[in-house]
């Protein structure tokens, strides 16, 4: 089962955290992944992993938020059956605290970075009769996020995106879903601790943790293989679904 042989799976946001993790499984699984990633380095580590693993893949070094970048480069690859939308990026505010500049750059990756990425792959997808693709919303477009504004407003934008497409392609037989992870344990958000909270990294690393019912963060591997079966034939039946993977976090929390 959730087989990808003779597959072509594009996989942006693939150089690093939950993208890397779906690109290595897909890669296990026999598809050939193209790992699309802003950063040509960590897209090309991620591609030595796959490779060294006895797996094909290959590095795309695009911008997302450019629309001739991502449409020149899914046409140069011209047969796409999966498509995964990772890439994205945070922000930490309220409306009073996030300026125009803010807004826009989370609004130009979270948002029109899956717009474009859609927009380049349906007509390759329609051409060959048909694909799958999955997108990255977040529990914050279901439930309210303290100091989470426009991150928030783009992930909410994803689910709606995600029902839209799923409706308009279905006679297409492109199957359109999303889904919508609590906090994930990726580099990310060591990252974020080591320059928010310095030295008590530990200390706050455990109350993020205990914000989700379960007791911790998500692995990557464990958000990657909910993703391999929504983009597998076992799947065939599934469309216009946001499925939660969130330690409980959205129904749990009361």
């Amino acid at each position: 089962m959730f087989q990808l042989t003779n597959k072509t799976a594009v996989v942006t946001g693939g150089g690093s955290g939950i993208g890397k993790a779906v690109c290595l499984l897909f890669a296990q699984r026999g598809a050939s992944v193209k790992v699309v990633d802003v950063n040509k380095e960590a897209a090309n580590t991620t591609v030595a992993e796959i490779n060294a693993s006895g797996g094909m893949a290959e590095a795309i070094a695009i911008n997302v938020v450019n629309q001739e970048e991502v449409v020149s480069a899914y046409q140069a690859i011209e047969k796409i059956d999966i498509l995964v939308n990772s890439a994205g990026i945070s922000h930490i505010g309220t409306l009073e605290t996030t300026d125009a500049a803010d807004f826009d750059r989370v609004y130009s990756v979270n948002v029109k970075g899956v717009y474009n990425s859609m927009y380049a792959a349906i007509p390759l997808m329609k051409k060959n009769g048909g694909g799958v693709i999955l997108n990255l919303a977040s529990i914050a477009s279901s439930v309210g996020i303290p100091d989470r504004f426009a991150y928030s407003m783009s992930k909410g934008a994803v689910l709606a995106m995600t029902l839209s497409v799923a409706k308009d392609y279905v006679k297409h037989n492109i199957r359109c879903n999303c889904i919508s992870p609590a906090r994930v344990h990726t580099p990310f958000v060591d990252g974020f601790l080591a320059k928010n909270y310095p030295g008590k990294e530990a200390e706050m690393f455990a109350k993020l943790s205990q914000t989700q019912p379960i007791g911790r963060m998500a692995k990557p591997e464990e958000i990657a293989a909910l993703i391999l079966y929504l983009c597998s034939d076992e799947a065939a039946f599934i469309t216009g679904c946001d499925y939660p993977i969130d330690g409980g976090f959205i129904k749990l929390n009361n």
